[in-house]
């Protein structure tokens, strides 16, 4: 399996993880907005020191970009905020479910018109067929939890 592969697996695994533990220190104190930023603020640590260590100067390049690449950030949050607020009373696995069907929408459009110079990989009914076999699955998994 290619490092990517399983540098992506790690991260799949880290969503419900992050919505998890979270959710959990948001009910704690009683605010997600409040976890949340601890959770930004751990994880801009996180990155600086992987930043430093990594010998990067790619910081001076910021002020040149286009200025809508940095709605990721707005996304990002938007994300933490919202699984930290509906996880505890939602369920983290109907919360990741829906995210799922969400990832998987937008991954399809982003790939299909090569969007923010992505890689064109149009959706193909054979690529559909996929998407809905892996939608179901999520949803079986989910009504199997149901019971």
């Amino acid at each position: 399996m290619p490092t990517q592969a399983l540098i992506m697996f790690a991260a799949g695994i880290g969503i419900p993880l992050l919505a998890a533990l979270n959710a959990r220190l948001g009910a704690n104190i009683g605010s997600p907005a409040a976890a949340a930023t601890v959770l930004f603020l751990v994880a801009l640590m996180a990155a600086a020191v992987t930043m430093v260590l990594t010998g990067t100067d790619a910081l001076r390049a910021i002020p040149g970009q286009p200025k809508h690449l940095f709605l990721a950030g707005l996304l990002v949050a938007f994300y933490v905020l919202s699984i930290t607020y509906v996880a505890p009373t939602f369920g983290v696995g109907n919360a990741v479910f829906f995210v799922l069907l969400g990832q998987l929408a937008s991954s399809a459009a982003i790939d299909h018109f090569g969007l923010f110079g992505a890689q064109v990989n149009p959706v193909t009914g054979l690529r559909l067929a996929g998407i809905a076999v892996m939608t179901l699955g999520v949803a079986i998994t989910q009504m199997g939890a149901a019971r």
